[in-house]
């Protein structure tokens, strides 16, 4: 009889409503016209748990280990450089304004000298793509994270000790329709902004490689908000940012009705 209670309470924990996310709304103007609708309403509880997930952890890192968070602590120059098949540097151009406009502490412009560049984006065949990798990154880190993540796009973020970004790559396929490419550049673009991490497990973000998305959600770009509030800083740690959350978010006005 316990063992059967027991597999009751179990039961009854898993399909009790686990999240409070509400107020739906379609997808922007704009959006692949596939993409899912949105919500705009969120816990504490769901912005903390998503931003902690994805703002710590990579599953690719260049550069020292960092003690915690990483994000760009100056302005960003950006370059676009495209040997795909389809021109799609418009495009990208307009999504790297979009992250601009949510940052604006950031000063993000675009720039066509690479060595001047913070964060760099090729856009690429996918039949290129591997070798893409291998070029920047040699074979081994290469192969190591395609089997570790079998990606259709990807970005790796260099970074300091100190948590500070140095440069982010990113590699973006621009030949598999709209759909494809513009859920990699949204997703691709939280990545080298310092949400470096995935989260299989949530329903709202871009960065759950489970769902394609293709535009910056409220929920992520609540998240970026976050990570660049003056309050957190490079190098913060789980503990230090996590007592700060409650009131950062709480600032975002993007509790339940």
């Amino acid at each position: 009889m316990r063992r059967a209670l027991t597999a009751f309470a179990f039961l009854m924990l898993a399909i009790a409503p686990l999240d409070a996310a509400s107020d739906k709304q379609p997808a922007p103007a704009g959006a692949p016209p596939d993409s899912p609708a949105q919500f705009t309403k969120f816990t504490v509880n769901e912005l903390k748990r998503g931003f902690t997930a994805l703002a710590f952890g990579s599953d690719l890192r260049l550069g020292a280990k960092p003690r915690g968070i990483r994000r760009f602590a100056d302005d960003v120059h950006v370059l676009v450089t495209s040997t795909g098949s389809v021109d799609r540097t418009a495009a990208m151009e307009k999504v790297v304004a979009e992250y601009g406009a949510v940052l604006p502490q950031l000063n993000v412009a675009m720039t066509t000298k690479e060595d001047d560049a913070d964060l760099v984006i090729h856009l690429i065949d996918e039949k290129n793509f591997a070798t893409a990798l291998i070029d920047a990154f040699g074979e081994d880190t290469a192969r190591a994270f395609v089997r570790k993540t079998d990606p259709q796009c990807m970005t790796s973020v260099k970074s300091r000790g100190d948590g500070a970004i140095v440069r982010a790559t990113s590699f973006v396929i621009v030949d598999k329709g709209d759909r494809v490419f513009f859920d990699c550049a949204y997703h691709e673009m939280l990545h080298a902004f310092g949400l470096s991490n995935h989260d299989q497990g949530n329903p709202w973000t871009s960065l759950n490689q489970r769902r394609i998305v293709g535009y910056l959600s409220v929920y992520d770009r609540a998240l970026l908000t976050l990570l660049y509030d003056q309050r957190i800083t490079p190098g913060m740690n789980r503990n230090e940012v996590s007592r700060l959350l409650p009131k950062l978010i709480g600032g975002l006005n993007l509790g339940p009705r």
